[in-house]
């Protein structure tokens, strides 16, 4: 009897512990994807690919000279959006009018809305950031705009050199090329030593014409978020541009894309994609080949490499850019060498379905367009010499259905659907954001 209700016991156990812990049974196409992904791994399994919590401080790459803790993060989560700082455009029609986040929208996957960004001299949102154009007063060499279109930030904590072409920081690729920082005041930043993103977005609130002001302290309210993030300093030290720029740079290292379906499916959830998605990562991960340049955490790697792909001027709708623009040269800008010129940084590739813009010139409008073009392996810019063409820019040889697969992959695979818990809820100011003028806030449904 004793032993028919221990039996009993352990059947009940069993049964529980199976209805309470799901168990994935790897099918035949789950064993190939897994198999592929623990080749392409650095480390020989698929932790090399899996994004941490964003709370998880200790996980995520950061300055040591600005170590994250969560009162820096609350700060920079506020300025990144903050249209109040925006105290020094151009004109007086621009003043408090963009943030940050005009330029990298999160629903957009933080990216622009539309194929450039525009923050000073700019205008109007619609539903994505897509509406964003010139404001009347501003002459086009008076806006803050890009020659380029601005990259995300999202997981931007796995990437050592900053910008399309990769000017911000001392270390990584830059090691060597310290004759460059003297050329361009810009630039002067990285003798400080800081780590790629703390220096350009110390250099970014001057370039984006922002300030950290009495008003932004007293009468906003930041002076106590200030206090509370870098208590440690002297107070004549504590409320400065660097520590504000530290701040923003603390909150871009935790916008991790962690909850996207490729995501869950590396942590164990077999059930996260569909099968076209496994089928698409398949491709991506063996016969297309992606993973060879797409190999770090954040599936970007910091390297650049010309692709042939058209500029932004070439649109016909961007401002202050033309075929003269020297940022057309990419990586030769940065550099000085002709044999850098038209190279660009591999960029991550979450939540790029977000907004309908891709390259560096926001060539092509969907990723079904991105994905032909690399399995076409055709320059579309006589500008660039076929020399400086990449190797391994050449026809991919995809079947329809595996350029289907892959197209699906990138869009929903990779999209993390729940970017908007790195929003606030509101900013100290009380401003509309990311932006707040007139246009905007009716757009937006804000503000008075």
């Amino acid at each position: 009897m004793k032993l028919r209700l221990l039996a009993m016991f352990f059947t009940c156990t069993f049964i529980v512990a199976c209805t309470k812990d799901k168990i994935y049974l790897d099918t035949p196409l789950d064993q190939l994807l897994t198999s592929s992904l623990v080749r392409a791994s650095k480390t020989n399994n698929l932790d090399h690919f899996i994004l941490p919590d964003a709370d998880d401080f200790a996980a995520i790459p950061q300055d040591p000279r600005n170590p994250l803790n969560q009162e820096k993060v609350e700060l920079g989560k506020m300025l990144f959006f903050e249209t109040g700082i925006a105290l020094s455009p151009t004109k007086e029609a621009g003043k408090k009018t963009y943030s940050c986040a005009s330029c990298h929208v999160p629903s957009a996957g933080f990216r622009p809305g539309s194929p450039q960004g525009i923050a000073d001299g700019g205008i109007g949102f619609g539903y994505n950031g897509e509406n964003r154009t010139k404001l009347a007063a501003y002459r086009d060499f008076e806006m803050d705009v890009q020659g380029v279109r601005p990259l995300s930030v999202l997981n931007v904590a796995f990437v050592e050199n900053t910008t399309w072409n990769g000017r911000f920081g001392s270390t990584g690729v830059n090691v060597g090329t310290e004759d460059r920082w003297e050329l361009d005041p810009e630039l002067h930043i990285n003798e400080a030593g800081f780590a790629a993103l703390e220096s350009q977005n110390i250099e970014g609130l001057d370039v984006h014409r922002m300030e950290i002001t009495e008003e932004v302290l007293d009468d906003y309210g930041y002076r106590a978020h200030f206090d509370a993030a870098f208590g440690s300093e002297e107070e004549n030290e504590r409320y400065s541009k660097k520590n504000a720029a530290f701040a923003i740079s603390a909150y871009l290292r935790t916008l991790l894309s962690n909850q996207a379906p490729f995501q869950e499916y590396l942590k164990g959830n077999k059930d996260a994609m569909t099968t076209q998605e496994k089928k698409g990562a398949l491709v991506f991960f063996s016969d297309a080949k992606c993973y060879h340049c797409h190999k770090e955490k954040n599936l970007g790697a910091n390297e650049f490499y010309a692709l042939g792909v058209d500029d932004l001027y070439k649109t016909g709708v961007a401002f202050n850019t033309s075929a003269e623009d020297i940022r057309n040269l990419g990586r030769g800008e940065y550099t000085g060498d002709p044999l850098d010129n038209h190279k660009f940084k591999i960029p991550q590739l979450y939540n790029l379905a977000d907004a309908p813009f891709y390259f560096h010139g926001s060539s092509k409008y969907t990723l079904k367009e991105v994905v032909n073009y690399f399995n076409d392996g055709v320059p579309e810019n006589e500008t660039v010499p076929t020399e400086q063409i990449a190797r391994q820019f050449k026809p991919l040889d995809l079947t329809p259905q595996q350029v289907e697969d892959l197209t699906v992959f990138l869009e929903t695979g990779l999209r993390d659907p729940n970017l908007n818990r790195y929003v606030p809820e509101a900013v100290l100011s009380g401003n509309c954001f990311p932006n707040n003028d007139l246009f905007s806030k009716i757009e937006l449904g804000c503000g008075e």
